[in-house]
């Protein structure tokens, strides 16, 4: 019988200040039952030893002084070569088959761009972890949904092929730290193109961005900021038209 040849997964995590973080999760990328072909963490800016433990663990670390996810993200996937370019956060903890079942997904489906995970809060109590997770996971796939007119990407656990990324790298915001690039990604890729969520491509992540008023507010004006610069291109009555159309 044939054994099916896997593309090879190049993870990007953007880190800045989250030396600690980052080394469990380099940490659970060591021990994948696939191991990805490079790990290119971007260093932010960072005045902690991040970069250090990144080079600790064998990954590639690469320097963007602009300040932001989106623009180390980018800069992230336009340096890496593998056929998919796998994202985590540097507090996400991927399960031990996170970069096989990445591969397998994209081997299976070969019309697929990108492909989409979930997650646990994995510092709550554990009597409100799961409830608290599906709810906020949940509505953001929901509500992001209804605005591109298709499923969105959650940057702590997702995948898309590099021929794709060159497609679209130049339709996304580079520049405005106060943008979500997961969805602005997911905006630049359109109603024409494939994205798959799988509730299997599970990782832990912190609870620490939605701790505190200030930082709930602020999420939420970046994902307004975000919707109203995309729908300045694309409403969405026009996306969904789009996406009814095929």
């Amino acid at each position: 019988m044939t054994r099916r040849v896997l593309p090879t997964v190049s993870v990007v995590i953007p880190a800045r200040d989250d030396a600690i973080a980052l080394a469990e999760c380099l940490a659970l990328l060591a021990r994948q039952t696939v191991a990805p072909r490079e790990v290119l963490v971007v260093d932010n800016g960072s005045t902690d030893e991040t970069a250090a433990v990144a080079v600790a663990w064998g990954a590639r670390v690469v320097s963007e002084l602009r300040i932001g996810i989106p623009s180390a993200a980018a800069t992230g996937y336009d340096d890496v070569d593998g056929d998919v370019i796998a994202r985590l956060d540097a507090d996400s903890r991927p399960d031990p088959d996170w970069v096989e079942r990445i591969a397998t997904c994209m081997a299976e489906h070969p019309d697929l761009d990108a492909v989409t995970g979930s997650g646990e809060f994995f510092d709550l109590p554990s009597w409100v972890r799961r409830p608290v997770s599906g709810a906020y996971l949940g509505s953001y796939y929901l509500l992001a949904h209804l605005a591109l007119g298709h499923t969105t990407l959650w940057g702590s656990s997702m995948a898309i092929r590099r021929s794709t990324w060159l497609a679209v790298r130049t339709l996304v915001s580079r520049d405005d730290p106060e943008v979500h690039d997961d969805l602005d990604l997911a905006f630049a890729l359109g109603p024409g193109r494939r994205i798959r969520f799988d509730p299997a491509l599970r990782v832990g992540v912190s609870a620490r961005s939605l701790r505190g008023h200030a930082q709930r507010v602020r999420r939420f004006d970046r994902a307004w900021r975000t919707l109203r610069l995309n729908w300045q291109v694309a409403p969405p009555w026009y996306r969904w038209r789009t996406r009814l159309a095929r």
